[in-house]
């Protein structure tokens, strides 16, 4: 790990840009639904974008796709947690989509537990207890008088987040195959996912104009790829709890940007179990480096 400060400084910069990038994600995807490009298009033109880039990637890494069944699994993961992400922070409220997406710490504990063997230490119980009660303050519903989503975009998010949680399960059972070759597969499922569901779904293809589709490409293949390098790049040089913690700035991020772009209102109630949910993340990221992950 770097221990000069100019050789800190890059990583953090890296990350503060990705989470940044992150957290205004949701805009420009209004943008394009309002323009005519539905959120599963969108997302189909967008990563295909970034596909269609990364192919030379895919030919220097095409010997390093060790583990197929576990790379299809994470194909599958990694494209429910970016489509059921992007559908929701096009129809829900930002900050609640995204602190709802934070409880992937919950997932992450379980998983680890049933998937991995991972004995579950204090600080994984409280991770636990932690996410699970800003889960409770936030989704409690003072008429039903249930903790429970009030709609879609929260069951979007929630499972997003536990794909999330499942790919990085599987990102750490495939150790032998390398970050690009993740990535990569990561982005195929994504465009897989997307495809399959405008199919079951019999979406007509939209009618827009050949300026919409190009700010689309250009997101996927610039926004998306950019994103996706800053954070390899972050994460490969900074310990792990740094990097978790720094990450959640794409929390901050999405309320600015909400409160600057939107009339969303967030409730106390959703403040408050959300900053139980952050905290949690900050105490799995900092279980993880204890671990020695």
């Amino acid at each position: 790990m770097p221990s000069k400060p100019h050789l800190t400084f890059y990583p953090v910069a890296c990350l503060l840009f990705s989470a940044t990038l992150w957290g205004v994600f949701w805009y420009p995807l209004r943008v394009l639904e309002e323009n005519g490009l539905p959120g599963l298009w969108s997302t189909l033109v967008i990563y295909g974008a970034a596909l269609v880039v990364s192919l030379p990637m895919l030919w220097l890494f095409r010997r390093d796709f060790h583990a197929p069944r576990l790379l299809l699994l994470l194909a599958l993961a990694s494209g429910w947690t970016n489509v059921a992400f992007i559908l929701a922070v096009i129809e829900g409220n930002v900050v609640r989509v995204l602190l709802l997406f934070y409880l992937s710490p919950i997932w992450t504990v379980l998983l680890g537990r049933l998937f991995l063997g991972e004995t579950l230490s204090f600080l994984a119980r409280l991770t636990l207890g932690l996410a699970m009660a800003g889960a409770v303050i936030m989704l409690w519903d003072p008429a039903a008088g249930l903790p429970w989503p009030r709609d879609r975009a929260d069951w979007l998010a929630i499972s997003s987040g536990l794909a999330f949680a499942m790919a990085n399960v599987l990102v750490r059972k495939t150790q032998e195959v390398s970050v690009w070759v993740k990535s990569l597969v990561g982005w195929w499922g994504v465009v897989a996912v997307a495809a399959l569901c405008i199919v079951v779904l019999s979406l007509p293809m939209p009618q827009v104009s050949a300026g919409v589709i190009g700010a689309a490409a250009a997101i996927g293949a610039i926004g998306i790829v950019l994103m996706t390098l800053a954070v390899v790049y972050g994460v490969t040089h900074m310990p792990v709890h740094r990097s978790a913690t720094i990450l959640l700035f794409e929390l901050v991020a999405g309320a600015l940007s909400a409160e600057w772009l939107t009339d969303e209102v967030v409730q106390p109630s959703e403040w408050a179990g959300g900053a139980l949910i952050i905290i949690a993340a900050m105490v799995a990221a900092r279980a993880s480096m204890k671990a020695g992950r």
